[in-house]
């Protein structure tokens, strides 16, 4: 570093010289010369202030350049994960669903072209109308009453279904097929041991830029207790703190024969 400023003031005092003026310190009243103390010790301070400016800057650029590529990278992890997550979601939920058909058809059902129909509709939503993290919550609950009527179709009138929508649900966006995972484990564990499954649930769009998903839904408690917990619940944990990090609520609990869910997400 001593070399450098030596160096600095070597060719700055040569170029003052040469250019500008024969004085060496022109501010002083004194004739001065290269080698004049008080001459020195300005050239020295102005090159480090130079010197540190620019270090600064160029400091500061490569930090937000840094920063930006961070970024970046995080938000593609984010996305690639979600997408992994995604494609979890939809073998699984085509599995349960031509389960469904295999049953129908071995009963020789008139309901098993009817099923066919909404598998195809459920098909282009999620091949073709989702292309992003985010969906339309009205084409989400179409989804989910496509859904719904293809159990219907299944088992009959066993299943008695209850929604409720509040709030101004227009240009709302939630995760696609997050809320189908909750909806699919109210027939995988409610239907076993039960001659009728009832399901209550709400959609509540409030002022303050959330939503409210209630979910409640009747069950046979011993067989639950016995019942595998799939990959729906841990799946949809895992996007939801992807997402919204510490921002959402997902409370669960059980009061005596009845499930009930709550879910509180941002949507905007």
């Amino acid at each position: 570093m001593f070399l450098i400023l030596v160096l600095v003031y070597v060719i700055r005092t040569s170029l003052n010289y040469i250019l500008v003026t024969e004085q060496a310190y022109p501010e002083s009243v004194v004739p001065s010369s290269v080698f004049d103390f008080n001459y020195i010790v300005q050239v020295i301070l102005g090159e480090l202030y130079v010197i540190s400016f620019v270090t600064s800057i160029k400091f500061i650029a490569e930090w937000f350049i840094e920063k930006k590529k961070n970024e970046n990278l995080a938000k593609l992890q984010l996305s690639t994960e979600l997408k992994f997550l995604r494609t979890q979601i939809q073998p699984h939920f085509f599995f349960n669903t031509l389960n469904n058909l295999y049953a129908l058809t071995l009963q020789k059902s008139d309901n098993a072209p009817k099923l066919v129909i909404k598998l195809s509709e459920m098909m282009q939503y999620v091949l073709y109308d989702i292309d992003g993290s985010r969906t339309d919550l009205l084409n989400e609950i179409n989804h989910i009453n496509n859904y719904i009527d293809i159990e219907r179709l299944r088992f009959n009138d066993r299943v008695e279904v209850d929604i409720d929508i509040s709030g101004d649900i227009e240009d709302v966006y939630v995760p696609p097929l997050l809320l189908l995972s909750f909806i699919e484990n109210c027939f995988k564990h409610g239907m076993r041991g039960n001659d009728k499954l009832k399901i209550n649930m709400s959609f509540e769009v409030l002022n303050s830029g959330y939503l409210e998903f209630v979910l409640i839904n009747t069950f046979n408690p011993i067989i639950l207790q016995d019942a595998k917990s799939g990959i729906g619940n841990d799946n949809a944990k895992r996007r939801l703190n992807l997402m919204f990090s510490n921002n959402f609520v997902l409370e669960s609990k059980i009061e005596e024969d009845k499930y009930k869910l709550f879910l509180k997400i941002p949507i905007r």
